[in-house]
């Protein structure tokens, strides 16, 4: 995903610096360029040699020799990062950044102009301090990203903020800034994702087998994007991409009042979520208890969002639709695409290998009225890329 861009890691003198050796390996292996400058003092804590290993390439270490080529290097740096982020960063880094103070690192972080990441690591008096949060501010005015911290336990033994996100998070900022060109910004994406719960009593309840896999990528790509992304979500077991908004729901009701609050602010809506079709008409006050006999759950249509989105769509909105099916697939398709006034359904057969339900891969079939494509077997973070492409064709 990072082919061809160049990622450069500021690391100062924290405990936290021996975290950005795994961030280093994490970026080289996305095929990105990464180049690490340290301050003298974080060599305490990690050695050049470990991230000269780990990227193929030389470290800069904050010395100020008069070694013309060294100097040359590190403005040419400046000037080739497509991101420059420092982690963990210091409260001195974060001063002198603020400042405009110099030292190599820090001279070279104020010489790029691409994006930069703050990514502040420090006891929690010295985090909350006034001064070190009015630096912060100063950093946000003039347009540089500034993470904020975790809360946790920390090295001097305190509890609190000022913990450095862990590689994985920081990762996903990198990704979320140089994964994908742009060329969704401007537009307002609603994406639904999961199964609903539909309660019986205050114990059980009727639901599918959804994982929100799909919905989740869909959301996360077309963050990933520039769009603006809402994503409604019933009950899964993961976490809400970068850069997008989460609305957690759990019944097909609680669905529909999400989605419909807010449909027409929406230049596409991807309806991804598995939604009950039918919800028991009473729900018990108390546990059902067990008894000798069979028991019986009446059960009503839940309101069709889909259908009801087509009956109200505006001008220029498009709407996608999912269909999940173990027979004719083709044919109950294009039915729901007409019924319910959409112009694309996403379909897939249970019956399928590398489709269905939890998986990390599916193929799908995209209808619309001009016919019927089918993808080949891809990642669902490729498949939401594919559709992405076809919802917004020629609307950019």
């Amino acid at each position: 995903m990072l082919k061809g861009k160049t990622v450069v890691l500021g690391v100062s003198s924290s405990i936290a610096a021996y975290k950005i050796a795994n961030l280093a390996s994490m970026l080289v292996k996305q095929h990105a360029n990464v180049r690490v400058i340290m301050t003298q003092n974080a060599t305490n804590f990690i050695t050049p040699t470990t991230f000269e290993t780990l990227t193929g390439q030389k470290c800069l270490v904050d010395t100020f020799d008069r070694n013309f080529e060294f100097q040359v290097e590190h403005v040419s740096l400046a000037k080739q990062a497509d991101i420059f982020m420092i982690a963990p960063a210091t409260a001195n880094v974060i001063a002198k950044v603020s400042h405009g103070l110099a030292d190599m690192l820090t001279t070279t972080f104020l010489a790029c102009k691409a994006p930069k990441y703050l990514a502040p690591a420090m006891n929690t008096q010295m985090y909350e301090n006034p001064i070190t949060q009015d630096n912060l501010n100063i950093c946000r005015k003039y347009g540089m990203h500034v993470i904020e911290p975790a809360s946790g336990y920390l090295a001097c033994g305190d509890t609190g903020a000022g913990k450095m996100p862990e590689p994985e998070t920081l990762f996903e900022y990198i990704l979320q800034e140089l994964a994908c060109e742009k060329d969704l910004a401007g537009k307002k994406v609603l994406v639904t994702a999961g199964p609903t719960r539909e309660a019986i009593d205050p114990v059980r309840y009727i639901t599918n087998h959804s994982t929100g896999k799909m919905g989740y990528a869909i959301a996360r790509a077309a963050a990933r994007r520039g769009a603006e992304v809402t994503l409604v979500s019933g009950p899964v077991d993961l976490k809400a991409p970068m850069g997008v908004k989460l609305v957690p729901v759990v019944s097909a009701k609680d669905m529909f009042d999400a989605v419909t609050s807010v449909s027409l602010e929406q230049d596409a809506i991807i309806k991804a979520a598995a939604v009950a079709d039918y919800r028991p008409t009473v729900v018990g006050a108390e546990k059902t208890k067990k008894s000798d006999g069979n028991m019986n759950i009446e059960l009503e249509r839940t309101d069709d969002i889909l259908a009801w989105l087509g009956a109200h769509r505006r001008e220029g909105q498009v709407l996608c639709g999912f269909s999940m099916e173990t027979q004719n697939m083709l044919e109950n398709s294009r039915a729901k695409l007409v019924k319910k006034n959409v112009d694309m359904i996403v379909a897939n057969s249970l019956r399928t290998a590398g489709a269905g339900f939890g998986t990390d891969t599916n193929i799908v079939t995209v209808i619309t009225k001009d016919g019927a494509e089918e993808l080949a077997l891809m990642s669902k973070d490729q498949v939401a890329h594919e559709l992405l492409n076809r919802i917004f064709a020629g609307k950019h």
